[in-house]
């Protein structure tokens, strides 16, 4: 039995046009006009849209691929493949064990990947998902494995070893390397570590990708810098993850990477606030690395917390992005203590003023009895309009990636609304887009970036991964106040030739896979 879909307006990056497409197995045979028999499903699809499915380039839904919630809200943003492994930690290689702790309240744990390298990871998702996943590979994990929870340069011995990880990493199917470099243990390795892993990724032909050193902003150039060395050392490709400042900060550093001959993109969301674990901009890297019993019972002694108030905070109060005034910056989003459940949406500073107590004490309170399992949502100094945004969207280098956190009551809005989003405000609004650039910054630069198969077009031969968007419909309802609003005007959906969501309703099906790095040829 084939699957037709019949009478939309097939956009791909080469343009739109009215036509039928036939699907067969997992690919595309046909686009054009196909006439259905009886025993053809045939999905109507007349006023809408038909496009690739949308490559989430920038995922952490890393250990909630088989979760019916956040394969739900994926799939109606468009999202049909998400790249995990970001910011420098995940599952893979290991155990996983580092991750849970470490990270459980940015990728939550994995329930069924039990262990060992990238293969494992991805045949782990082989046919337990919806959604289809890459995988790139965690520089903090590799360091965790050689070094544990060392603080010191590695040895030549241990950045062999490292390397040697991730060269089979590579041969297992991963799309390149990440780092973390503002978490523990990202934040200990220097340039020249970074490079010696980089090395096996330029040699299989992968990417570099870097959540950068300093904190982004007005720290941008430090972070650009060190991407630029690593490039020259190592002749790999480079991709920046989340790169959010000012206009003008973003495009210039974009030119110092191409006048610096580095073959770089990046992905950056169409949002102005971020969010993170609660703990890192708040505790010093070095305690953050100890084992999460030890970090506790720190932060719970009041001698211990006497010495960070006194000569840890004034630093947190001089970092750029946050400044004195950051107990008002920081709204907590996931507290994994349910006595402190009331505080979700809260401030840290109107939490503390509810609890008769200072911000400082009030954040050291949550992150002792949620066994530092909390993540916020960062506000910025500077909240940049549309149209500022418009101008990074508008660079040929973008692609979409929403930095999506699953993990929270109160969750940043970018986890269900990012693609919904970029289509209402890109395309519908602002005309930044074409909805044919809109399918080349959405879907067919990534799975170009990231060699993710014959993804990203509509064409015989190609998989069937396709979305049907309602062009006049399409956006988010997700907000900062209202973090969980589904998004809408997407509600047909089919993986690998299968129909996933069929008039906005999840079907049983799981044709999602682990995506190997595989080049068109």
């Amino acid at each position: 039995m084939r699957t037709i879909l019949q009478g939309g307006t097939v956009v791909d990056r080469d343009g739109a046009r009215v036509a039928d497409v036939s699907l067969d197995g997992k690919t595309i045979v046909a686009v054009g006009a196909v006439i259905p028999s009886e025993a053809d499903h045939v999905i109507d699809c007349s006023g809408r849209y038909v496009l690739p499915g949308f490559v989430d380039a920038h995922s952490h839904a890393d250990g909630l691929l088989t979760d019916d919630g956040v394969q739900r809200a994926l799939l109606k943003q468009g999202v049909t493949t998400i790249v995990a492994g970001q910011d420098g930690v995940s599952f893979a290689p290991g155990d996983g064990a580092y991750s849970s702790e470490y990270f459980a309240a940015i990728n939550g744990p994995h329930p069924s990947y039990a262990g060992g390298g990238v293969a494992e990871y991805l045949g782990a998702v082989d046919g337990a998902s919806r959604l289809n996943a890459a995988y790139a590979i965690p520089a903090g994990t590799v360091r965790w494995e050689i070094c544990g929870r060392s603080t010191a340069t590695a040895s030549d011995a241990e950045r062999d070893a490292m390397a040697a990880l991730v060269e089979r990493g590579m041969r297992d199917g991963a799309v390149g390397l990440s780092t973390g470099l503002d978490y523990v243990p990202g934040i200990f390795a220097d340039a020249d570590e970074i490079a010696a892993l980089t090395m096996p990724v330029a040699e299989a032909g992968g990417v570099y990708i870097s959540h950068m050193r300093g904190g982004y902003e007005a720290n941008s150039s430090e972070g650009i810098d060190e991407i630029t060395a690593i490039a020259a050392a190592t002749g790999a490709r480079v991709h920046v993850s989340h790169f959010h400042a000012e206009a003008h900060v973003v495009l210039a550093q974009l030119d110092v990477l191409e006048a610096a001959g580095v073959d770089a993109t990046f992905d950056a969301y169409p949002y102005t606030r971020g969010c993170t674990l609660l703990a890192m901009p708040l505790l010093p890297p070095e305690l953050s690395a100890q084992p999460v019993d030890d970090v506790v019972r720190v932060i719970g002694d009041p001698a211990e917390r006497a010495r960070l108030r006194r000569d840890w905070f004034p630093e947190v109060d001089s970092k750029p992005s946050l400044g004195p005034e950051w107990p008002s910056m920081i709204t907590l989003a996931h507290v994994a203590a349910p006595e402190y459940a009331w505080t979700h949406g809260m401030t840290v500073q109107d939490a503390a003023a509810a609890a008769g107590v200072d911000a400082i004490d009030l954040a050291l309170d949550v992150l002792t009895a949620s066994r530092l399992q909390a993540n916020a949502v960062m506000a910025v100094r500077y909240d940049r309009p549309v149209s500022e945004l418009a101008q990074i969207f508008a660079h040929p280098g973008h692609m979409g990636g929403s930095d999506g956190i699953f993990i929270g009551a109160h969750p940043h809005p970018r986890a269900r609304g990012t693609f919904a989003r970029y289509l209402r405000e890109c395309v519908r609004e602002t005309q930044t887009w074409t909805w044919p650039e809109a399918v080349s910054h959405l879907s067919a630069v990534p799975a170009e970036r990231f060699a993710l198969g014959r993804r990203g077009r509509i064409a015989p031969s190609w998989i069937a991964d396709l979305i049907v968007v309602d062009p006049d419909v399409v956006g988010d309802s997700a907000t900062y106040e209202h973090p969980l609003g589904e998004a809408v005007g997407i509600d047909d959906v089919i993986v690998a030739g299968v129909p996933v969501l069929a008039g906005g309703e999840l079907q049983q099906l799981l044709p999602g896979r682990g995506i190997r790095r595989s080049e068109v040829r």
